[in-house]
């Protein structure tokens, strides 16, 4: 029996990178998961990866940016799992430019995935929520849910580049912490974990245009030129980028049963580097 055994979670973004490895470590925990990705493949696979090793799993693929997502992500748990216990909000990109040369387009990209979609899901959950912590109160039952937020450290201190992604990752924290004293009487602690350099398929991959991803029709450059990324591990105390699953582990400390008494905080997951 996990620690999270009879829980059910969806994961935006859990197709790849930390949402996949985040998606995992819950399903390891004994939580039944609804796996999301823009593509349906990765979400496909991670839900085979979950079944095959004992977990229950469902995919809702999709864009979390679409205006009907967010219902059908929330929806997908209850219909399929009968409740909704562990929100974790983590899909999302980097688009990035100098203030002078980025776009409308791009500015909004950036707050509609890392903060409008967020919002969205957590408002789509939020009838189900208050209307099972009625229930459980009355019967003299204590159930905490849980919500994860991802932020980043652009959010804290911003970051060269990415005055789109820093300004929603700051947004997030924002919201995390209003929810956590709206939703708390729900018995639902709310917090939010900020990533510094995570190794992904967003950082790890040459930074010289040749890669590509397709994003909504978009095409988004990926990856971290050479020299910076060498600067920036030296930068790093522990001395490395993490990996998804410590990435994951971060999560998954909130999400646990242990972290009751914990809302409304902002968790650092960096190696220890501050911008």
């Amino acid at each position: 029996m996990g620690k999270l055994a009879g829980k059910v979670a969806i994961v935006s973004g859990s197709g790849r990178g930390i949402g996949r490895a985040v998606a995992l470590k819950l399903a390891q925990e004994g939580a039944r998961v609804v796996v999301n990705d823009l593509d349906p493949a990765p979400a496909a696979q991670t839900v085979a990866d979950i079944v095959a090793g004992g977990g229950e799993a469902v995919a809702c693929a999709g864009s979390v940016t679409a205006p009907d997502f967010a219902e059908r992500f929330v929806h997908t748990a209850i219909d399929r799992f009968g409740g909704l216990d562990i929100i974790v909000n983590n899909a999302g990109y980097t688009w990035d430019n100098v203030l002078q040369k980025m776009t409308d387009e791009q500015w909004y990209a950036m707050l509609d995935v890392h903060l409008t979609a967020p919002f969205r899901i957590l408002r789509a959950a939020a009838d189900f929520i208050r209307l099972a912590a009625k229930s459980e109160a009355e019967s003299g039952r204590e159930n905490f849910r849980k919500v994860v937020n991802v932020s980043s450290i652009a959010g804290t201190g911003g970051n060269a580049g990415q005055a789109n992604y820093a300004a929603a990752k700051a947004g997030i924290i924002g919201m995390t912490r209003t929810l956590a004293k709206e939703w708390g009487r729900y018995r639902v602690n709310v917090n939010c974990v900020a990533f510094g350099l995570i190794n992904t398929r967003l950082t790890s991959a040459p930074a010289d245009g040749s890669s590509t991803l397709e994003i909504e029709g978009r095409q988004i450059k990926a990856g971290v030129n050479l020299e910076m990324f060498a600067q920036l591990e030296a930068m790093i105390p522990l001395g490395r980028g993490g990996t998804p699953e410590e990435a994951a582990g971060a999560i998954a400390l909130l999400c646990y049963p242990e972290s009751d008494y914990v809302s409304g905080e902002l968790l650092v997951c960096s190696g220890g580097f501050r911008i």
